[in-house]
């Protein structure tokens, strides 16, 4: 089943309301949908929590996709596959080495990534990322994942990879405001096994592997991650970026395609003066 959210096409993206954004009165909430081919049925209440079909049916063409989540908080992986680690000239980690990404910086499908003024390099990174569904905390590796993951989508960790350098950390690299493109849709039943993780630019590809590749496969990374803070209904994790990271110029589009989920597609702009 593929859900999203999303908005008539009436409404500017503008108007859109977003977590902890103070907008004005005639802002609206996104609505949750469920994928019906090239319509969407319309959901009342909220797909992590209790939900139902509200009856009323919109055409895919005559809506806007927004990100399909409102995370409260981002757990992002690094260097989870061999080859990316080894392109950016960084040994294997012998456990998952993980980093936040703030809600802020959360986008949804065609919405632009804007580059910042003060970086001269920022990149993609195309990436898995699994919704938590359920409250978890403390898993021991016997305990089976699956009843935690509400589902997945495609993600983009853009990352300003000068700043990345300069500072030897990663909150302000990977946390300006458009840098966590996420959509279009939360697909909840996905067979992991190999699953397809591509990146393109302008039409070329970019990035390609699969999950199979992932150092610390996904089960192994929510044990991890909940051991050290408990997960609910919403946080997202992205696992890793495969090889192939590269810039990002104003005027490109990239797209983040994952079998069985879709294709994230953005387009890059510089930032206004």
């Amino acid at each position: 089943m593929k859900i999203c959210r999303f908005q008539p096409l009436h409404i500017p993206i503008e108007q859109v309301r977003r977590r902890g954004e103070e907008l004005p009165s005639d802002s609206v909430e996104p609505s949750w949908g469920v994928v019906a081919g090239e319509n969407i049925r319309e959901v009342s209440g909220s797909l992590t929590g209790e939900w139902k079909l509200s009856g009323r049916t919109w055409p895919l063409a005559e809506v806007q996709l927004v990100a399909p989540i409102e995370p409260g908080k981002i757990v992002c992986v690094g260097r989870n596959y061999r080859e990316h680690a080894a392109e950016l000239g960084n040994p294997v980690p012998t456990e998952p080495l993980i980093f936040l990404k703030p809600p802020s910086s959360v986008i949804g499908p065609g919405e632009p990534i804007v580059l910042p003024a003060i970086s001269e390099r920022v990149d993609h990174e195309g990436e898995l990322a699994v919704v938590i569904g359920r409250q978890c905390a403390h898993l021991g590796e016997a305990d089976d994942v699956r009843p935690f993951i509400f589902g997945y989508t495609c993600l983009n960790d853009v990352t300003a990879r000068d700043l990345q350098r300069k500072d030897g950390q990663f909150a302000r690299a990977k946390g300006f405001d458009t840098f966590c493109p996420m959509g279009p849709v939360i697909e909840t039943e996905l067979d992991l096994a190999g699953v397809s993780v591509e990146t393109f630019v302008n039409g070329q590809r970019r990035q390609a592997g699969r999950t199979s590749q992932m150092i610390f496969p996904v089960d192994h990374l929510i044990r991890w991650v909940s051991r050290m803070m408990t997960l609910v209904p919403g946080d997202v994790i992205a696992t890793g970026s495969p090889a192939g990271v590269g810039p990002l110029r104003a005027g490109d589009v990239v797209e983040v395609a994952v079998g069985g989920v879709g294709t994230l597609r953005n387009p890059v702009m510089a930032a206004s003066l």
